[in-house]
């Protein structure tokens, strides 16, 4: 259990140094910076240069972004799992003088894919354009062709399937006078009909009229031009925009060799941004500046020694104040910190707290063999798990999750040999089926689904040591604190009523011995009545006290009735893991030929156990943790703690190292 003391750090130094001091403490990662609230001191306003760092930022992912569209990265999935690209110091630092160059790259890449986008654009447009003048390729003239000296042209559609001869009789029964005119067809569908009329320009207006009234409409966004030669036109056009996409998509892909100077970029200028954010916090005077804030004690002296030893700076040490907000910082060993994360899903541990993640991950682990309880699951878990830690340079949360079920699928296969559970019952049914003799026993303890009775007891007992460790903790930390009265008051009488209480409700399920029911008969009420006297001690009224005692026996009985109880889910969720397998393995041994049998039982086999692997796998997470949150951590756990953050180097793509 490892909830890392911290101190709390003042740095004095001078003002040509704060650069170079604050990108110390960035690389080393370990100081969190409080703001100094100071009247004699001033304060930087870093907005602008923030502003500024977003921009670059964002243009840069930009970048990214259209470098992954139009020359996407060639890596496996298992690949992706690498972690960041190792980065020599010499090396950043050339980068960094490079970063104006990078920016203007970045800039080529974003007006290129503008120029892409708006090719995009305009093919759509000029596909739109051709589409309207589909109908209008029989025209041979132009379609804002109005006629000639002693002619008027009129060029539009009627929105119904027509013939020129009824257009003709229309025009006539409107007006009988009329003539001298020329009725074609164009196209015509079954939504409307394209038309060309031509009349003498004496008769201009009263044509005009008649098409009107017969529901003529004019052409719109006509054409200077004949519909043929535009949309051989439009035709050409299409082709060059096509062209220019694939030379500016060429352009972009010749591009690929500087994905990494854009993540290099992104992470630079994001670790500008947080140390920027940083300096706010800092005071300072006309010629030195103030650092504040927290550091683990355990590391405070790598940090003393150099700012003392490269800067003419003055560090001081002192301890939190008991008012202080101070942060929490885990560090466990790879056995704890696989399950920090389930601790901080809960809550980071409080002041009163110690970090639970160890004495859990012991539970964890146990819980989620039980629940899985499939030695051959269990050796998937750890080969698997084993090979990607063994080959992937994994960091942060990533590893600590594949660790965590790492040693869940060591779990796994201990439990399910202890139960003779290996792919559920696969290895009796081919000593029965393909080899005729009788299986070995292969349940070093006892198997669950013969015996349920047998494990639900276990299951009660394993949880019942589980809660009592929690009320130990719970103990335990009173007494450090020197509440040495309440931590026995509080936690010695709980353990008298549940021991007491344990032998005679487990009587009611198998049998106990007389001893240890009779010890519990005497135990348990004693303990109870403790509860009744010490529980509601804070009170100063004798009834009222009483009173409170009867009703916190009430709840802790009743509590603790329904903690054990819900250990009852190792049992659901272990007797699902196999019988659901044994399940698989019936479907597949159900042929009465042997052949037929083996190929079905070979696919059967590859199908079934790795669903029910993964459903079950989900199944263990999910109720181990509500163990954890919901019976253990309710013991002894508070939390509300603020999960320490320092100035780091928090970048994506990048991690430095020394020069070799």
């Amino acid at each position: 259990m490892a909830k890392l003391k911290m101190n709390r750090i003042e740095i004095v130094a001078f003002m040509e140094d704060r650069k170079r001091i604050v990108e110390l403490l960035q690389y080393h990662g370990i100081v969190e910076f409080s703001d100094i609230q100071n009247d004699k001191l001033t304060k930087l306003n870093t907005s602008t240069s923030i502003s500024q760092f977003e921009k670059v930022i964002l243009i840069a992912n930009q970048a990214k972004e259209i470098l992954d569209e139009f020359a996407p990265a060639k890596t496996s999935i298992l690949g992706a799992l690498n972690g960041r690209r190792e980065l020599e110091i010499s090396h950043y630092e050339k980068q960094i003088l490079r970063r104006d160059e990078i920016i203007k790259e970045c800039y080529e890449l974003i007006d290129t894919r503008k120029r892409i986008t708006d090719a995009r654009v305009a093919i759509v447009q000029v596909k739109t354009q051709m589409d309207a003048l589909k109908i209008w390729l029989e025209l041979d003239v132009p379609l804002l062709f109005k006629g000639t000296k002693q002619t008027r042209c009129f060029i539009g559609v009627i929105q119904k399937p027509i013939t020129a001869e009824q257009i003709q009789l229309q025009i006539a029964q409107s007006n009988p006078n009329l003539a001298l005119l020329d009725v074609e067809i164009v196209s015509s569908f079954k939504e409307q009909t394209c038309l060309t009329v031509i009349a003498h320009k004496s008769i201009e207006k009263e044509v005009a009229d008649a098409l009107f009234q017969i529901g003529f409409i004019n052409v719109a966004d006509a054409v200077d031009a004949v519909p043929k030669d535009k949309t051989a036109f439009y035709e050409s056009e299409l082709n060059r925009l096509a062209l220019s996409i694939e030379k500016d998509a060429e352009r972009i892909r010749s591009k690929a060799g500087k994905r990494h100077d854009l993540e290099f970029l992104i992470d630079y200028f994001e670790t500008r941004k947080d140390k920027y954010l940083n300096l706010t916090r800092l005071g300072f005077s006309k010629n030195t500046f103030i650092i504040s804030g927290f550091i683990p004690k355990k590391y405070s002296r790598i940090i003393i020694d150099e700012l003392e030893q490269l800067y003419s700076a003055s560090v001081m040490l002192s301890e939190p104040d008991d008012d202080e907000d101070v942060p929490v910082f885990l560090e466990n060993s790879d056995f704890g910190a696989a399950v920090e994360s389930i601790t901080q899903m809960y809550s980071v541990p409080g002041k009163r707290d110690i970090d639970p993640s160890t004495i859990m991950a012991f539970f964890y682990y146990l819980f989620f063999g039980l629940m899985l309880s499939d030695a051959g699951y269990g050796l998937l878990m750890v080969l698997g798990t084993g090979y990607v830690l063994k080959k992937y340079k994994l960091e942060g949360n990533l590893r600590k999750s594949l660790n965590m079920f790492f040693y869940s699928g060591i779990s796994t296969v201990f439990w399910g040999a202890m139960f003779g559970s290996w792919f559920g019952d696969i290895i009796p049914i081919i000593y029965r089926n393909f080899l005729n003799i009788e299986p070995p026993r292969l349940a070093l303890w006892f198997d669950p689904i013969t015996d349920p009775i047998r494990m639900l007891m276990a299951a009660f007992g394993f949880g019942l040591i589980h809660l009592f460790v929690g009320l130990g903790l719970k103990f335990k930390m009173a007494w450090d604190r020197g509440e040495r009265m309440d931590a026995i008051l509080d936690v010695v009488p709980v353990y008298m009523l549940v021991l007491g209480a344990a032998p005679l409700a487990a009587g009611i399920l198998v049998r106990t011995p007389a001893l240890l029911s009779q010890i519990g008969s005497y135990i348990a009420p004693l303990g109870a009545i403790l509860i009744v006297l010490t529980s509601a001690r804070s009170s100063k009224n004798l009834f009222a006290r009483f009173g409170l005692g009867l009703y916190n026996l009430y709840n802790t009985g009743a509590g603790f009735l329904s903690d054990i109880l819900s250990y009852s889910r190792l049992l659901a969720l272990g007797l699902a893991t196999g019988s659901i397998a044994g399940v698989i393995n019936l479907m597949g041994a159900m042929p009465e030929n042997l052949v037929f049998k083996a190929i079905l039982l070979i696919v059967v086999f590859l199908i079934g156990h790795p669903l029910n692997m993964a459903i079950n796998l989900l199944g263990a997470y999910v109720h181990t943790n509500r163990l954890q949150f919901v019976e253990f951590f309710s013991k002894f756990y508070e939390g509300g703690g603020r999960a320490f953050e320092p100035l780091k180097s928090n970048t994506k793509y990048i991690t430095l190292k020394e020069d070799i």
